[in-house]
């Protein structure tokens, strides 16, 4: 595990704000990463609060781990996935707020070595959880040429997946795809010069699409929801930070779902980045924050 660049969580003040415990009691983060909105979260809550951190990434939570080594028993971390949310959670108590954050963190991005970035040649993986599930290189390798396009349309909303899907085919065939650069050579193939952009990567969304399969971040996502409003008690809140339009979609129309069930969400748009820090942090761009109450009368 390499040390990783100083992590900036995102939304960072706007979580502490919503999601800090006003009263002793529970706090969870279903996706610790490397601690930085926990850290927050425990400097700011009331004396006596405590939190639950998850992550499927070992590497991650173990640098989670030293860095809110200082809360002692306050802060207590488990290797898994927020899927099982409510098992992890079970005995714990109600809730305070519940956190989860969908976004990648700096180490996945630069240390890793996982492929979840295109700056640099790296093995195909992609996995949160690097014990758990096929890799990038066995689904690049493997799937039929439609199902390819289906996911590259569906989770990364590429025009262009059809031809890309055609172009990872062909590639294959003279040889398995590997590494991050045979990906990339292979997108660039699918993709009219004259369409790339000039300001992302013109593999940025095959690789959001290839990482959310891999990692089942959907159905993952679907299953958590309900587990995590489930958790809170009277008045505790839900907070979730998605980067993908189809996640705000599942986030907002899960929340609907749920005002029926004595939760409300705190105001119908999501809260979003400030300029300020996306000019510092430009990976908050399209981080967009959904908070459900239950409700105190409920």
């Amino acid at each position: 595990m390499e040390p990783t660049a100083i992590h900036v969580p995102v939304l960072a003040d706007e979580v502490t704000h919503l999601l800090r415990a006003r009263r002793p009691g529970w706090m969870v983060d279903g996706t610790v990463g490397l601690g930085g909105h926990a850290e927050r979260l425990l400097d700011a809550s009331a004396p006596g609060a405590r939190l639950l951190g998850l992550d499927g990434d070992a590497d991650a939570l173990a640098q989670a781990g030293a860095r809110l080594a200082r809360f002692g028993e306050r802060a207590v971390l488990r290797h898994g996935s927020f899927r099982r949310l409510g098992s992890h959670a079970a005995g714990a108590g109600e809730a305070e707020s519940v956190l989860l954050d969908l976004g990648l963190s700096s180490y996945q991005l630069e240390a890793s070595r996982r492929g979840f970035t295109f700056q640099g040649d790296e093995p195909l993986d992609m996995r949160f959880d690097a014990t758990q599930g096929p890799t990038a290189a066995e689904l690049v390798n493997t799937l039929p040429e439609a199902e390819l396009a289906r996911i590259l349309f569906e989770h990364g909303e590429e025009p262009h997946a059809r031809r890309i899907a055609r172009r990872i085919v062909e590639a294959r065939a003279s040889a398995p795809l590997r590494t991050t650069g045979e990906l990339v050579a292979a997108v660039k193939r699918g993709v009219p010069r004259a369409a790339w952009s000039r300001r992302t990567h013109v593999a940025t969304r095959t690789f959001q699409a290839l990482r959310m399969a891999v990692n089942d971040e959907v159905e993952a996502l679907r299953d958590a929801l309900p587990q995590a409003a489930a958790l809170l008690g009277r008045g505790g809140r839900l907070g979730v930070i998605s980067f993908h339009s189809g996640e705000d979609r599942i986030v907002k129309r899960t929340f609907r779902t749920l005002e029926t069930d004595g939760f409300g969400e705190l105001q119908p748009s999501p809260v979003v980045p400030q300029r300020e820090e996306t000019v510092v942090n430009p990976r908050a761009r399209s981080a967009k924050l959904r908070v459900l109450q239950r409700l105190e009368a409920a």
